[in-house]
């Protein structure tokens, strides 16, 4: 199908702009981000709502100090983070402002969208601001953020801001042309239709030096956006005009195309969190979730791994090791080693009350 047919329903979009894409050697490239912002401006002219995934604060914030990257502590990194997220943001403040348009900063790390509540009230500010013509520009909190509640890399955050506001398209622009399956290909994949073992095996290591994503990253955010059946283009920033050839149909780049299959609410924020836990199931239950589309009770469960706790995600899996989906659990994870196998009538009489009947509700399964 010609790239214009495939994008002609795209209304929302969320440009990924990586660190490559608006700094030189000498910190940020004014040059680079003016570009960006005239390819920005020309598309809400024409009607699109944005939002922005900038990569380049710790750049910055390094260049600014006069420090080497390759050798600071995490605590110094967050602090590079701290000092170059002022001048970067203001940097596209000033850009825009004479487009006269406003732009609106939020910074978030995984926790704000592993969270229930903060994922949907972080939904609500940045649906808030494109109605009311400021465009949203996000980058991960990396002065606060450690290991545990980060995305790792923009790639991954712009996935899950995609996610968050139901865009019909991401782009990725960065120092890649697109996707190659072999490196002496002299023209980068046109269209990919699934993440293959293959697609994940040819993805390389990283791109610049100045910035955390790779191939590998741009691939596990194809697969996040595949998955909830919307697409994904991975372009050079450096063409010219490289947003406006992209949506007039321009086969530039590699382009992702979902399938049909589409979340919404709840069961899409269950999809896209990392599991706490594995619930391996009986033949019986992987039935009653599959065939029957029934919730997941007690009785079916043969085993559980991993620390959770009441309303984390868990993975789920038959006995031959094939995980099948995901859930958000009813119950913790020492209160379930005393239920696992027994009947919902038997519950009470375990843990003195009863909860829930299921462990895992239908409306909070997601099957894959």
């Amino acid at each position: 199908m010609p790239r214009k047919n495939l994008l002609k329903h795209v209304k929302k979009i969320v440009v990924k702009i990586g660190t490559s894409s608006i700094t030189e050697k000498d910190g940020i490239s004014i040059k680079k981000i003016s570009g960006f912002v005239d390819d920005v401006d020309r598309l809400i002219k024409k009607g699109y709502r944005l939002v922005i995934v900038t990569s380049g604060a710790i750049a910055t914030g390094a260049t600014t100090l006069g420090r080497k990257r390759d050798s600071i502590t995490i605590p110094e990194k967050q602090a590079l983070a701290s000092v170059g997220q002022v001048i970067l943001i203001n940097e596209y403040r000033k850009h825009f402002d004479k487009k006269g348009i406003k732009v609106g900063q939020i910074l978030l790390t995984e926790d704000d969208v592993k969270n229930r509540k903060r994922f949907v009230n972080a939904r609500h500010t940045l649906d808030t601001l494109m109605e009311m013509g400021v465009i949203p520009i996000v980058n991960e909190n990396d002065s606060v953020a450690v290991e545990e509640i980060k995305f790792g890399d923009n790639d991954t955050l712009s996935a899950h801001v995609a996610c968050l506001i139901d865009a019909d398209l991401l782009i990725l622009l960065s120092d890649i042309d697109g996707f190659f399956r072999e490196m002496d290909d002299p023209e980068p994949v046109e269209e990919i239709y699934e993440i293959t073992e293959d697609v994940v095996k040819r993805a390389g290591g990283s791109g610049s030096s100045h910035g955390t994503g790779g191939m590998f990253t741009k691939i596990k955010a194809a697969d996040i956006i595949i998955r909830f059946g919307e697409m994904m283009v991975i372009a050079n920033s450096g063409v010219k005009n490289v947003l406006g050839r992209i949506m007039n149909g321009d086969k530039i780049g590699t382009i992702f195309v979902g399938k049909n299959k589409q979340l919404k609410g709840k069961k899409r924020w269950i999809s896209m969190r990392n599991p706490r836990g594995l619930l391996v199931l009986d033949a019986g239950a992987v039935e009653a979730l599959r065939i029957k589309k029934k919730s997941l009770l007690a009785s079916g469960i043969k085993s559980a791994a991993g620390h959770f706790e009441m309303g984390d995600v868990v993975e789920l899996s038959d006995e031959s090791g094939n995980k099948f989906g995901k859930g958000s659990i009813n119950y913790n994870r020492s209160e379930l080693e005393l239920i696992k196998g027994k009947r919902t009538g038997e519950i009470k009489g375990i843990l003195g009350s009863k909860y829930f009947d299921e462990v895992v509700n239908r409306n909070d399964l997601v099957l894959y």
